[in-house]
């Protein structure tokens, strides 16, 4: 699977009933994650920690789904489990859909697979993959990591932020950015206005602000982007630094 190519369309059993891929996103952005096994202590983790941050997938309008090789069965006794860890009040529903791929149909077809990883009876472990697909039911990223290694969910949301703000505004975001809110946007697009000196240029650091790309031409920056652009000054000479304060975020 490449960025920009079409997730297929595939049908399975989970834990919320029989699913065909696309019908089930919807207008909706997705999450597609794997994880080695049900009842195990690294998988337990993270899935409590995705339960924990559905309602703020949900405000972002994504679908989160979860995949092993385990049974249907194992994952609806699984999610009990999860739920304790969490805390949860006893009968708590689990968020989102655990899917069923005993038969390991789709972790082959998605390359999934953890081929250093084996369980005890010598099959592959799957890899805790994540695939994150947009309204358009095109791959938009993909993550990959081995099964010995938990994910950050925070992460996750981060890169989902980016994603959806960089889908509707010609920006790009830098290291470390997360979004922010329209006080602080009011605040940078202030402090772009008042000053041009070096405290400015410090406030619109990576993470405050988002990067104008060099592919757009000053002038039409200074069109597309009214709330004024930074530029850094660099030893080079090349204005590729280039800052702006964030544009509002869409959800799509």
């Amino acid at each position: 699977m490449l960025l920009g190519d079409v997730f297929p369309n595939f049908e399975a059993d989970s834990t919320f009933g029989k699913m065909k891929l696309h019908d089930f996103l919807g207008d909706s952005w997705g999450v597609l994650f794997s994880h080695p096994r049900d009842f195990t202590p690294v998988c337990t983790t993270e899935l409590g920690r995705a339960a924990q941050l559905s309602p703020e997938f949900i405000k972002r309008n994504v679908k989160l789904m979860a995949l092993s090789v385990d049974s249907l069965e194992e994952h609806h006794g699984w999610s009990k489990d999860i739920m304790a860890y969490n805390n949860a009040e006893p009968g708590s529903q689990f968020p989102f859909p655990i899917i069923a791929d005993d038969r390991r149909e789709l972790v082959e077809r998605l390359g999934m697979l953890d081929p250093e990883e084996k369980d005890r009876s010598g099959m592959p472990l799957t890899a805790r993959c994540v695939f994150v697909i947009g309204p358009d039911k095109k791959l938009k990223l993909s993550i990959l990591y081995p099964a010995t290694t938990g994910r950050n969910f925070d992460e996750i949301l981060r890169v989902i932020d980016s994603l959806q703000l960089t889908a509707h505004n010609r920006v790009a975001t830098p290291v470390d950015w997360r979004v922010r809110t329209s006080v602080w946007r009011l605040m940078r697009a202030v402090l772009i206005l008042l000053s041009v000196c070096n405290v400015c240029g410090s406030a619109l650091k990576p993470g405050n602000s988002v990067m104008v790309p060099p592919s757009i031409p000053e002038t039409e920056a200074a069109a597309l982007f009214p709330a004024g652009v930074y530029t850094k000054d660099l030893p080079s000479g090349k204005k590729y630094l280039r800052y702006t304060p964030q544009p509002n975020t869409q959800q799509q």
